[in-house]
């Protein structure tokens, strides 16, 4: 087999590295093996943040609603139960954005998790 020369290949495989590096700290931006490794764990991060997002937003919307119940003499998990018998099918999402931006509408919904529950 003959021998094969990397300049070429080598290269670009190190400039496109580097290039994805710009920004980072001292060596980890300017030398080959230290950017590769930086990049490595960056890409780690971003693949677990991606979804550790997705928790933190639904912690917040949970925060919102159970802030809005208070307000109106009723906890959160009495709420939720509340509007699981009731029949109402609102997601968090839903219900933290009435809560914050058509309360006249949440209290409704509060009421009749209420009722539901009594």
């Amino acid at each position: 087999m003959p021998r094969v020369k990397t300049g070429v290949v080598r290269r670009r495989r190190h400039k496109k590295v580097l290039k994805a590096a710009r920004g980072f700290f001292s060596g980890r931006s300017k030398h080959f093996r230290k950017a590769k490794e930086q990049l490595e764990h960056s890409m780690v991060y971003a693949y677990r943040d991606r979804r550790q997002k997705k928790r933190d937003i639904r912690k917040l919307w949970i925060v919102r609603i159970n802030a809005a119940c208070r307000l109106n003499d009723i906890n959160y998990s009495r709420f939720m139960n509340g509007m699981k018998l009731s029949g109402i099918e609102l997601d968090r999402k839903i219900l933290a954005d009435m809560a914050m931006n058509d309360y006249d509408a949440f209290v409704s919904l509060v009421g009749k998790a209420k009722e539901a529950l009594n």
